[in-house]
């Protein structure tokens, strides 16, 4: 087989591109590495075409190469293919350098056993170099771009190989000083200095001279692959700080007072040519340099005070997150508190500016909660750092309501900080701290507390609470009103239960004790017939307590009886069952009795039954390990355990064949939107049936599900209705699901069959004008539909029933006019905004002339497609 052409490729491609797994998963999949690596070498094809098929191997060389074999011979092809270039300028040539490298890093072939390694990097490193390696590299004038591209190469494989260029680091030294690109060598030389020195370290080995080493590995010799450490991963990126921290960078290594001057001398180097680097390209030198060398003997940190005093102004935030780094690293061995003030100052100043991006502004108030000495610092219970960061100075950074949800967190990050310093109250000023953060939570719980706002506004407030309490947990004058805040939000929007119940599971004990017993006062306090029951036993399960036993069962007493629905009997079990966690006693006895008789729900029964049985036979540590949330519980003395266990398996929910049929009823022509009839059948009786519609695109409003208490076989079932919203006349499927409950206490869903709602189950009447003007209102509808509407006309056969059985049979609602048996005027409403209007005329024996008119183009063929439809069917 030849080579493809250029338009084959680019379909191959593309279809590549659409789902790789489908492609190589096809017949052609396995094929595709290997044509793609022939036809680079094919003339038939252009340098354009072929530098497309290298792009799809720099994307997906998983795919291509998932192994190491294949690795290995790919990117030995492509090495040959670059060998075999003519000397005239090319565009293959780095690509194809690039497609050899990434072959071999992601397939796990670079090592020392593998050929095209030993070809690779010698060939990588000479280029990097600007060694003349023949004509078959290309002129004089393409020498430059294939040096940065072999430095960026080995850039990639030293990532992959920490350690593999450490015996080239003088080789890599002595090209700064020569006429060569810049930056990658810069980086070049940087990242394999760090993993040199980090490596070295660990091993606690010195430097061995290997800044002072020039010789060049040849293609004959081995490559030395001793300094390499397949099991280390070295972050070549600017990490988070914290990240940063936990690097052991080259503390332990102890190099000679020669080598130490070598160092010294080769990052002195690389800091004095880093200004002519891009920003992004001098901050990865910054750290990467920073955090080498910390803490290492005979390099002082007053080597980047150069590059310190030159980046303090700068307004990259690429290079201002660089210096903040090289101050996590170097402290005040670097920086003066001169140095700090002005940092700091900057910050603090550039974070009010009113241009900034949203995005900028959070950097800039990252950086200030980063700033060390912003973080309180020392164990708990020991006096902290004093923070530089005062009221004075970020008095234009408290948070207001006024900011977004991101900014107003931030913000309030740093007034926690302000708080946790507890200043003493400056002469003059108006306000503390605590002061201003109790005013913005009072705030923030007002708008939380708006009956219907927005979920967003509870959510933020949640997470204002959750700040507070994380920084200022040892502060009861913030708490205290905090507490009080909150119980008054859920006293006057129960339905933010769920958000308490989160902030209780990840708060700690300073707010979340006493928070527990504010609202475990608000829920027992009001009456068990609240509109707002389902919440409050909802809470009531994650805040109850055995202390006060008898006013928690006193509320569920009072609030039994008004459980008549399963999920209400379900919330009220779980209170009753976190009751038995944390005590007993013949009160929780007697309701779990009178439950176990009262529930009309065989799955409320039988929990209620078991939950008596668990209290009357196991004593508080056993009832505590059966009811346990761990099913691997150990041996007890009582086989209930091992019930528990399939009991706690049983409230699962669980897949299975459904029980149910579904099938469409007769539509419903009035009202105004669409209603289908749906028909259900059972096989077996179903309990708390939840059906759930989904429409594949937009073409409707999302559905509402439909709920039935209870469903048995044999027995009649009312139709249920479901409301259509189309947002335009077309069928469309439904995705059906159901969700119930069998006979056996089991919770199950099932897929069921698709439904289809069909052209016509979208039809609607218009209202009916008065007699004696139905002619002209069905006129003034058809005049109405054009110029921006469509006209048409079917010849619909009617068979031996005639015109009038027709009309009467399936359009019989939506009649206008009707002068039998030859004349019908027909106008439907079609949601949400459209209109079909049909007038037959001039019946004859074997069928009508029907003529279509609509104001929306889209639904003529949807009509004829009806009509043909309904003649078919005669």
């Amino acid at each position: 087989m030849g080579p493809l052409s250029r338009e084959a490729w680019a379909q191959r491609l593309s279809a590549f591109r659409a789902s790789p797994s489908t492609s190589m998963a096809g017949p052609e999949g396995e094929d595709l590495g290997r044509d793609l690596l022939s036809d680079l070498r094919s003339e038939k094809l252009s340098e354009q075409t072929k530098v497309s098929l290298l792009a799809l191997s720099l994307e997906y060389p998983a795919q291509l190469w998932p192994d190491a074999a294949t690795a290995e011979a790919a990117a030995t092809s492509l090495l040959d293919t670059l060998v075999l270039l003519p000397p005239r300028p090319s565009a293959l040539r780095r690509p194809l350098l690039l497609a050899a490298t990434t072959a071999l890093a992601v397939g796990g072939a670079l090592g020392p056993t593998s050929e095209a390694s030993c070809r690779l990097l010698p060939l990588l490193l000479g280029l990097a170099m600007g060694r003349d390696l023949g004509r078959g590299f290309g002129p004089t004038s393409e020498q430059r771009p294939l040096q940065a591209t072999a430095c960026e190469c080995l850039r990639e494989l030293e990532s992959c190989k920490p350690g593999l260029l450490g015996g080239s680091l003088g080789l890599l030294r002595s090209l700064l000083g020569q006429e060569g690109p810049v930056q990658p060598l810069s980086l070049l030389l940087a990242l394999a200095l760090r993993n040199t020195l980090v490596l070295q370290s660990r091993a606690g080995a010195g430097l061995q001279g290997l800044l002072m080493t020039k010789v060049f590995p040849t293609g004959s010799g081995p490559w030395d692959w001793t300094l390499t450490e397949d099991d280390t991963h070295l972050q070549p990126q600017i990490p988070s700080w914290p990240a940063a921290e936990r690097e052991c960078g080259a503390a332990a290594l102890e190099p000679s007072l020669e080598e130490a001057k070598e160092l010294r001398a080769a990052v002195a180097q690389l800091l004095d040519t880093s200004y002519l680097l891009t920003p992004v390209a001098q901050a990865q030198l910054l750290w990467l340099l920073g955090w080498a060398l910390r803490g290492l003997r005979g390099q002082p940190p007053a080597l980047f005070k150069p590059q310190l005093v030159r980046l303090l102004g700068t307004a990259q935030l690429t290079l201002l997150h660089a210096v903040l780094a090289l101050k996590a690293a170097f402290g005040e061995a670097l920086f003066t508190a001169q140095d700090e003030a002005l940092l700091l100052r900057r910050l603090t100043l550039a974070a009010q500016h009113p241009s900034l991006s949203p995005p900028t502004h959070l950097f800039y108030l990252h950086c200030l909660l980063s700033f060390p000495e912003n973080c309180p610092l020392g164990p708990e219970g020991e006096e902290a750092a004093p923070l530089l960061l005062g009221p004075r100075l970020c008095h234009g950074l408290l948070p207001s309501l006024l900011h977004d949800p991101m900014a107003l967190l931030a913000r309030l990050h740093l007034l926690c900080l302000l708080c946790a310093e507890d200043e003493e109250e400056e002469k003059g000023q108006i306000q503390t701290p605590q002061r201003y953060l109790q005013e913005l939570l009072a705030g923030l719980q007002q708008r939380a507390a708006l009956d219907g706002g927005p979920r967003a506004l509870a959510t933020l407030c949640f997470q204002a609470s959750y700040l507070v309490a994380r920084y200022l947990g040892g502060q009861p004058l913030v708490l205290t009103p905090l507490i009080h805040g909150l119980a008054k939000l859920y006293r006057a929007r129960p339905v933010l239960a769920p958000h308490f119940v989160d902030l209780l599971d990840q708060v700690g004990p300073e707010l979340g004790e006493p928070l527990r017993v504010m609202l475990w006062q608000e829920v027992v306090s009001r009456r068990g017939t609240d509109e707002a029951l389902c919440w409050h036993l909802q809470l009531l399960a994650k805040v109850v307590d055995g202390d006060s036993q008898s006013a928690t069962l006193s509320f569920l007493q009072d609030a039994a009886a008004y459980c008549t629905d399963w999920v209400l009997q379900q919330a009220l079990l779980r209170v009753c069952r976190a009751l038995l966690r944390v005590s007993g006693g013949g009160g929780l006895a007697d309701l779990l009795q009178a439950l176990a008789r009262q529930l009309e729900d065989p799955d409320g029964r039988d929990h209620a039954r078991l939950y008596y049985i668990l209290l009357a036979h196991l004593a508080g540590p056993k009832l505590g390990v059966a009811l346990g949330p761990s099913l691997a519980a150990p041996a007890l003395a009582s086989s209930l355990v091992a019930e528990n266990q399939g009991f706690a398996a049983a409230l699962m929910v669980q897949e299975a064949p459904a029980p149910i049929r579904l099938s469409l009823g007769p539509s419903r022509a009035e009202g105004p939107l669409p209603v289908l009839q749906l028909q259900v059948e059972v096989l077996q009786p179903i309990y708390s049936l939840e059906l759930r519609f989904q429409v594949e695109g937009q073409l409707y409003a999302p559905l509402e599900a439909i709920h039935v208490p209870c469903l048995c076989p044999g027995r009649p079932a009312q139709p249920l209705l479901l409301p259509l919203q189309p947002r335009c006349p077309a069928p469309a499927q439904l995705d059906v699901r159901a969700l119930y409950t069998t006979p056996t206490g089991l919770t199950c869903h099932s897929h069921l069959p698709p439904l289809s709602v069909n052209f016509a189950d979208l039809f609607l009447p218009f209202p009916q004008p008065p007699e004696g003007s139905r002619q002209s209102f069905f006129e003034d509808l058809w005049d109405s539909c054009l110029p921006k509407g469509a006209e048409s006309r079917v010849w619909c056969p009617l068979g031996p029933q005639g015109v009038k059985p027709f009309v009467s049979r399936h359009l019989e609602p939506f009649v206008v006019v009707a002068q039998p048996p030859t004349r019908y005027c027909i106008a439907i409403r079609l949601p949400p905004d459209s209109r079909l209007l049909l007038q037959l005329d001039s019946a004859q024996a074997d069928g009508v002339p029907v003529a279509l008119r609509t104001d929306d183009w889209a639904v003529l063929p949807l009509a004829g497609d009806y009509l043909r439809g309904l003649s078919a069917a005669v």
